[in-house]
């Protein structure tokens, strides 16, 4: 199955495990790009885009906004290229199973597109979103990727 795994950037290196793993068990994976903010001399300072203090840290008109919006819609063109999505929800800011509004935003896409969804975890105890999720009847994996087809 072609899968695309929606994840925070957070995650960077858990995914990429992930995406290892989905491959080897005979998956073909479409993943987040992780973009860098670059410093004026051209050197990377090493901070996710749009992750150096959140949405107040840069002016509503910042290049860095345009960034975000073209890595949506970058992602977005790989769920219309997958047959499902994954999407991860490790802990995260203290909340297990976190899903975020990314998260949230991704999977509401591939709903409307009519892609599968798979949740990794269990979902979050606590969620603004947990009646749209279930809305959307994703397959929770309970951690077991073992559970998708191929």
């Amino acid at each position: 199955m072609k899968i695309c795994i929606c994840s925070s950037m957070a995650f960077y290196t858990e995914f990429l495990e992930l995406q290892q793993t989905l491959e080897v068990m005979g998956h073909t994976v479409l993943a987040p790009t992780l973009e860098l903010e670059v410093a004026g001399d051209g050197v990377s300072v090493g901070k996710f885009v749009g992750q150096q203090g959140g949405a107040d840290a840069f002016p509503p008109e910042h290049d860095v906004w345009k960034k975000k919006g073209s890595a949506i819609l970058t992602h977005f063109a790989k769920i219309d290229a997958s047959d499902a999505v994954l999407i991860t929800n490790w802990e995260k800011k203290g909340q297990p199973n976190y899903i975020g509004a990314n998260g949230f935003l991704e999977m509401g896409y591939a709903f409307a597109t009519g892609k599968k969804i798979y949740i990794l975890n269990d979902l979050p105890a606590q969620s603004p979103f947990k009646e749209e999720i279930l809305g959307m009847q994703p397959t929770i994996l309970h951690g077991s990727i073992e559970q998708i087809p191929l």
